[in-house]
């Protein structure tokens, strides 16, 4: 859904005459940036997202409040259980994908980066660990961990039994802890890495940057078939550092770099000739950079000329 069907959302139920919404319009835009979030993470799509907030309004547009006892839980029930069916059509999507997929980047606000479990949650590093969970797994994981929903509720909204709910939560919090990064990473040895790239990327000096990259380091590219990128992973200092030189041979003078909150953490938005080519993003571990995202899949990128507003 792009801004126009945003705000069609957003004002859908205006009454004509005074110019104030309607109690089912505002709880809905009261809860809207919650509700993104919620389906952003289990989705790793913003485009996606808006599509099923769209699909959530609609529905949401036919209840009588005068049944629901809680609308915040009303509301991420109707947006969960659409976001389950989209998830498992963009399974089938990913099979075709060509190349490497990667989430949707988001130019966040500054809040977004100061909650540091929000942060964390959306960060590319989490919804790529994210991924290897089962749709339902991955519901459940968001609501509870994330967003601290009871286990009752969270039964309402994928249709499990508590118990059930329950033993699901545990099995994804393990498969999510023996994946996603061992340490906190501060704010400053992430700023260290980008500024590190960016030296890398403006002065074609790849000496500062091969220093800060992990022996095992991995980089992914996402160009989605449109735009060049490797078709697999690159493992390794060597090979990584061989790739960037590369494409930095590749663009030139041409490109500038501009540092920006991806995902909720420093990144990067890599510009040619003034237009977007792509967005970096890095995950780190002691210090190191293990994994490298760089997205240029021009229908990914169209969130990173606005901020996006995320809540828990």
């Amino acid at each position: 859904m792009n801004e126009c069907g945003e705000t069609a959302t957003a004002t859908a139920g205006m009454l004509a005459g005074g110019g104030r919404m309607d109690p089912a319009t505002e709880a809905f835009v009261a809860h809207r940036n919650l509700l993104f979030t919620v389906v952003y993470e289990m989705l790793g799509s913003a485009a996606d997202a808006e599509d099923v907030l769209q699909e959530t309004w609609l529905r949401w547009a036919g209840v009588a409040l005068d049944t629901v006892g809680d609308q915040r839980a009303y509301l991420v029930r109707i947006a969960t259980r659409q976001a389950l069916t989209r998830l498992r059509t963009l399974g089938r999507r990913k099979e075709s994908y060509v190349g490497p997929w990667l989430p949707e980047p988001l130019l966040t606000t500054p809040d977004v980066a100061e909650d540091v479990e929000l942060a964390d949650s959306v960060s590319m590093a989490m919804l790529l660990v994210l991924e290897t969970l089962a749709p339902t797994e991955r519901a459940v994981f968001v609501l509870r961990e994330v967003f601290d929903l009871g286990y009752d509720e969270i039964a309402d909204a994928v249709g499990k039994s508590p118990a059930a709910v329950r033993q699901i939560a545990h099995r994804a919090r393990s498969h999510v802890a023996a994946r996603r990064p061992r340490d906190v990473v501060s704010p400053a040895r992430t700023r260290d890495a980008i500024e590190a790239f960016q030296r890398a990327v403006e002065t074609g000096d790849l000496r500062s940057l091969l220093d800060i990259l992990a022996p095992d380091v991995v980089a992914l590219s996402d160009g989605g078939g449109v735009k060049r990128a490797v078709p697999r992973p690159v493992v390794g200092t060597g090979k990584v550092a061989r790739l960037l030189a590369a494409g930095l041979h590749k663009f030139g003078a041409e490109v500038s770099v501009e540092p920006v909150q991806v995902n909720g953490c420093p990144g990067l938005i890599m510009r040619i000739d003034g237009e977007i080519d792509g967005v970096v993003a890095m995950r780190i571990e002691d210090g190191l950079v293990t994994e490298l995202y760089f997205v240029r899949n021009p229908e990914k990128l169209s969130r990173v000329e606005r901020e996006t507003a995320l809540s828990r």
